[in-house]
């Protein structure tokens, strides 16, 4: 088999090619405060920002412990991402909210993921895309069946 190509090593090797293209990137220091998990957080809020989102709501959705999140929550406060602001139902509760700050840092996260996503898509016509998408999504569905779910 020394010819045959290994699907985990091809998936690593861009994996690395993308990690590499992003360090060389211009938004990597504004963005780099923000990535990991703030970055989820400040996508789902952005992406539900006409919705009351709580704590409860960020543990749900990225399935982490209470202590994590709001250790978090903390975090990204102190770093000027979020604020928690009363709701006038119930003064225990606190919707998160994004700052100016984390808005502009989603805004880049964006363009940084469209302008990726155009340059790995050049060249490949829809019929191809569609065949690439679906065998992951069978490569998703064998792993999920040993238990990598």
């Amino acid at each position: 088999m020394p010819n045959e190509k290994y699907i985990g090593m091809e998936l690593s090797k861009i994996n690395n090619m993308l990690k590499r293209d992003y360090t060389r990137s211009d938004i990597k220091k504004e963005v780099d405060n923000a990535t990991g998990k703030n970055g989820w957080i400040i996508g789902y809020l952005a992406e539900n920002f006409d919705k009351e989102i709580f704590q409860r709501d960020i543990e749900d959705q990225f399935l982490i412990r209470r202590s994590t999140v709001s250790n978090m929550i903390q975090l990204m406060e102190k770093k000027g991402y979020i604020t928690r602001e009363s709701v006038s139902y119930d003064a225990r509760l606190k919707k998160l909210v994004l700052t100016p700050k984390a808005w502009e840092v989603h805004r880049l996260m964006l363009e940084n993921i469209s302008a990726k996503e155009d340059k790995m898509r050049q060249g490949i016509n829809e019929n191809d895309l569609a065949i690439f998408f679906s065998v992951l999504e069978k490569i998703k569905h064998n792993l999920e069946n040993e238990g990598g779910k």
